[in-house]
């Protein structure tokens, strides 16, 4: 669900297990393919960049993932992509280099206060040229997702050496605001007792998206409120948002 908990190693190995791919990833590679240039904000274990190499994309890949043991996994797996360690604050690319940015697996929730968003859209504008685009889904506020994270929602897999792992999330009182703050739990044969990772998300509707967007310089091109690219409603679980470099008498800045 969330990258906090993967800065251990075991639990980085279970990234991709917890995390198939799906229409989201679909979604993302049909744009990575069509892009020269690509970086993958929060790019995890490396999964949509490996795919799209193989898929025979030509170009620049860069991957940014603040846990280390994240791209333990994603270097191991495709040495032909550029895989940087840190996030938006640290790592920064003023050249106006890209033409697509992406932050995918809901990774734009995990930005908490606004300066963090305020701080990490600036980045983005500055790393993307003057056509390029900025993807990114968040949960919809209106569907209300974290009441299904309950601890009897279990999943179970199986590690690298084949034993049971079980993992639940559990969420820590009511919402604070659009801020939503709970645990993930892993049990298993792994570990001496279970591993409690605590995060909080928030959630921002389309109207605060779009006034973030607009303050770092960005607008809103489209946005969907499924992987089917369809309109964003109350019941949709996604706002998936497309944006561009915003636009003053015709003119990109």
């Amino acid at each position: 669900m969330v990258d906090h908990s993967y800065a251990d190693l075991s639990l980085a190995a279970l990234y991709e297990s917890l995390n198939p791919w799906g229409p989201g990833d679909d979604f993302y590679l049909d744009l990575v393919m069509s892009a020269g240039s690509v970086l993958d904000v929060g790019c995890g274990t490396g999964q949509l960049l490996r795919a799209a190499r193989a898929a025979g994309h030509g170009g620049r890949l860069t991957g940014l993932e603040p846990a280390a043991a994240m791209l333990v996994q994603a270097r191991r797996a495709e040495p032909g992509v550029e895989w940087v360690l840190g996030d938006l604050r640290t790592r920064r690319w003023d050249d106006h280099g890209f033409d697509l940015v992406v932050m995918t697996g809901h990774a734009f929730q995990e930005l908490v206060g606004d300066e963090d968003v305020r701080d990490a859209l600036t980045a983005v504008r500055t790393a993307l040229c003057p056509t390029g685009r900025f993807v990114f889904e968040t949960r919809n506020p209106a569907a209300r997702a974290w009441e299904t994270w309950t601890p009897d929602r279990v999943r179970r897999l199986t590690d690298a050496d084949g034993r049971q792992v079980r993992v639940w999330h559990e969420v820590e009182g009511s919402p604070v605001g659009d801020r939503v703050t709970f645990t993930e739990t892993y049990e298993g044969e792994a570990w001496a007792r279970p591993q409690v990772c605590r995060s909080t998300l928030r959630f921002l509707g389309p109207a605060a998206l779009s006034g973030f967007l607009g303050g770092a310089g960005l607008e809103v091109a489209e946005q969907y409120g499924d992987w089917a690219r369809g309109p964003v409603t109350s019941g949709s679980p996604e706002i998936i948002t497309v944006a561009r470099r915003g636009r003053r008498h015709g003119q990109v800045f």
